[in-house]
């Protein structure tokens, strides 16, 4: 059951989902209009999830799920990671490498492999205060606080000492 992204409780867990590049307006709609029809459908052993979802700076994939209501299961995050899968096909983007990193360069987000984010570290291109994307958080709380911080306070830390 497809519901507004802001509605869901704190306690929600969520999978970010960070493109390798910016969606184009007309990707934005594809994206927004294929996730409201797989949320729709969305279900674990038969039940329908109460999920929501959002599009963050054209470039991330945030979708949660309720799990008071149905939690999620092996089968149901299979069918989601499918649907992205399915995503970075249709649009040759990549969705689901976690060896990347987005941060924020005034009101630019960027995007950089790991690699290339731990040389820019390195040479002082980027510092501890730069903004970047913790994506390891679980749950909407978690997102709301934790999602957009300095590099200094998050796990992209160790690339600074």
């Amino acid at each position: 059951m497809l519901v507004e992204f802001n509605t869901l409780p704190e306690h929600s867990k969520i999978w970010i989902y960070q493109s390798n590049r910016r969606f184009t307006e007309e990707e934005l709609v594809l994206v927004s209009d294929k996730t409201k029809v797989f949320l729709e459908q969305w279900v674990a052993h038969g039940t329908g999830l109460q999920a929501g979802f959002e599009l963050k700076y054209e470039r991330f994939i945030v979708i949660a799920v309720n799990q008071n209501e149905q939690s999620a299961t092996g089968c149901s995050i299979d069918a989601s990671v499918r649907f992205i899968q399915e995503l970075e096909q249709e649009l040759s983007v990549e969705l689901l490498d976690k060896m990347n990193v987005a941060f924020k360069q005034g009101d630019f987000v960027n995007f950089k492999t790991l690699l290339d984010f731990k040389t820019m570290a390195k040479s002082g291109a980027i510092g501890k205060k730069t903004i970047v994307f913790n994506n390891l958080v679980t749950n909407i709380g978690e997102y709301n606080e934790n999602w957009e911080i300095p590099a200094q306070e998050s796990w992209h830390s160790r690339f600074f000492k």
